[in-house]
């Protein structure tokens, strides 16, 4: 549900993840909210090198909005808020004006990250994803509909990031926005496969009405869309700013729609949307060697958990032989990691989910154990937790969370749904009103940390799987030596502190019988990343995006 955008022009170079609306609250282990999109296919890409700036988006014409903006002198944010823009429009399962979003920005001095995450409702509290019963709402139940949505933020920090490093006019920035509304865009094969997979959206009469034709069927490939009412809300952001969605009419419309839900309301209010507020955090930056080389590696701190992560994971193996394997011939004759390799990696990766499980949530409401999220990312503290993975042994199969330092915590770690486990402790990720629910977006920027010079970004939506999607591809590009597109190519891979998860068809079958001997279980399925990444070359820049999605690379 994340989408990056990536641009960049005299060692400047943005990251931006937006997304559509989401539930309050969500929980990694759930099969649903694990993989939120579905499949539709692999086209290879090709890479893009450009020598002055280039800009990776998740749609063809996304990626043209954000190089006019560049091509006109704007800057970096100006390019991605042209690209959020359109992706509302022709990427409307993933991404909208009223999701959330991380922006994380570098002017070539300093890093700054910026926090458009959704908010809970005020009107909302522990028991919203809870029954009459008391029991947790089976997924579906209670994402479809009014409950879930949370107070969209997107368009609110996208002004405030604007403000400070915009140098076009608010207004132009929304003008391919607009005219594609107006004039439409054809419906493309990704998304006439995933209106023809949705179970939910023709029930809603609007929705049905706008994506399928009378007999029931999608849109077929290439329909003109037009979105005249998306149009004209888009011209009253541009004309008022935020204000525009958040008080007024449109306002009033999306409270309306959220909470007159026929079977599952909402408690979304006005009051909601008037007093948000988008926050500029700390990004959360460690230093990562590989190859011999030493990196910089900066964030997005909580309510995302995915710089975290990442970062743990990483750290957790430069602990292990893991930078002694090389990748190995897997299907076919594309390059994959080896089972010794994947052994390691997904240890790695249920550790850092039970810390994830334990310890992360929104800073406004949860304290970081030690006083510092840095705390998990200490370099002895994951040295500690890495001493647990047997190269030669059996996969852990479920870790339990560490302690870092001496930390205490009074936070249960976070099961599949209920808000408090079996001896009534609460779960730092709870629902609670204002809060910001975790997250995985993980937009990613990369530094020599000698010169302090940018070396690549990449991010990716895909639920939880945000965070091994991302981690690969930095794997990829810093310890492979393998280039962008090369590094996104790669087959996903991870675990959420149960199963070892691998992408279908593309493991040869020893790989995963060898990972199976170790004890883990193993289970082979679509993992659909949208993976955009950029890096700094001698000549300029190399771009790459996601096979298995539509984003496309732009730059001169």
């Amino acid at each position: 549900m994340k989408r990056l955008l990536t641009s960049a022009a005299l060692a400047a170079l943005l990251a931006a993840c937006a997304s559509a609306p989401s539930p309050a609250i969500k929980t990694a282990s759930s099969a649903a909210a694990t993989q939120p999109e579905g499949t539709s296919g692999f086209s290879p890409k090709p890479g893009w090198a450009t020598s002055r700036f280039a800009v990776a988006a998740a749609n063809p014409l996304a990626a043209d909005a954000g190089y006019q903006m560049l091509k006109a002198g704007g800057s970096a944010i100006d390019a991605a808020i042209a690209v959020q823009m359109v992706l509302a429009l022709v990427e409307p399962q993933s991404s909208g004006i009223g999701g959330g979003a991380f922006l994380l920005y570098s002017d070539g001095r300093s890093v700054q990250a910026f926090d458009g995450r959704e908010t809970a409702p005020a009107a909302a509290d522990e028991k919203l994803f809870l029954g009459a019963d008391g029991k947790p709402l089976a997924f579906y139940d209670g994402v479809v509909g009014g409950r879930s949505v949370g107070v969209p933020g997107a368009v609110r920090m996208l002004e405030l990031a604007h403000r400070q490093h915009g140098k076009l006019p608010w207004a132009r920035l929304l003008t391919p926005a607009i005219a594609l509304a107006e004039g439409g865009f054809e419906v493309s094969a990704r998304l006439n496969t995933l209106l023809a997979n949705d179970k939910y959206l023709k029930n809603d009469p609007v929705a049905a009405a706008y994506f399928y034709q009378p007999n029931g069927a999608p849109l077929a490939v290439g329909t003109r869309l037009r979105n005249p009412a998306l149009a004209d809300v888009l011209r009253q952001i541009a004309a008022k700013g935020a204000d525009a969605l958040h008080t007024g009419p449109v306002a009033q419309a999306i409270v309306s729609k959220v909470q007159s839900h026929p079977s599952n309301p909402g408690k979304l209010a006005l009051s909601d949307l008037a007093h948000y507020q988008p926050k500029k955090r700390e990004p959360l930056c460690t230093d990562y060697s590989a190859s011999g080389h030493a990196y910089r590696l900066c964030g997005m701190p909580p309510p995302s958990s995915g710089a975290i992560a990442i970062g743990q994971i990483l750290g957790i193996l430069s602990h292990t032989p893991a930078a002694t394997l090389a990748l190995t011939t897997g299907m076919g004759v594309a390059p994959t990691p080896s089972a010794d390799w994947l052994h390691l990696y997904t240890d790695a990766a249920r550790l850092a989910f039970a810390d994830r499980a334990q310890y992360v949530a929104d800073p406004d409401f949860v304290q970081p154990p030690g006083g510092s999220w840095l705390s998990l990312l200490d370099d002895n503290y994951l040295r500690q937790r890495a001493s647990l993975i047997q190269p030669g042994g059996p996969s852990l199969k479920t870790a339990l969370p560490g302690v870092p330092g001496a930390v205490k915590t009074a936070y249960a770690p976070m099961a599949e749904q209920p808000e408090y486990d079996a001896q009534g402790q609460p779960v730092a990720n709870r629902v609670q009103p204002g809060k910001r629910p975790r997250s995985s977006m993980a937009p990613t920027l990369v530094f020599d940390k000698a010169s302090g010079h940018i070396v690549a970004s990449a991010g990716s939506p895909g639920g939880a799987l945000i965070i091994h999607f991302t981690a690969k591809t930095l794997y990829g590009m810093l310890n492979w030596g393998l280039n962008a597109q090369q590094a996104i190519d790669l087959p996903n891979f991870g675990s959420l502190n149960g199963p070892s998860l691998l992408e279908e068809k593309r493991f040869a079958p020893t790989t995963v019988e060898a990972l199976r001997t170790r004890g883990a279980e193993v289970r082979e399925m679509p993992m659909t990343s949208g993976l955009q990444a950029i890096e700094k070359t001698p000549s300029g820049f190399f771009g790459g995006a996601d096979p298995r999605r539509e984003g496309v690379v732009r730059g001169d």
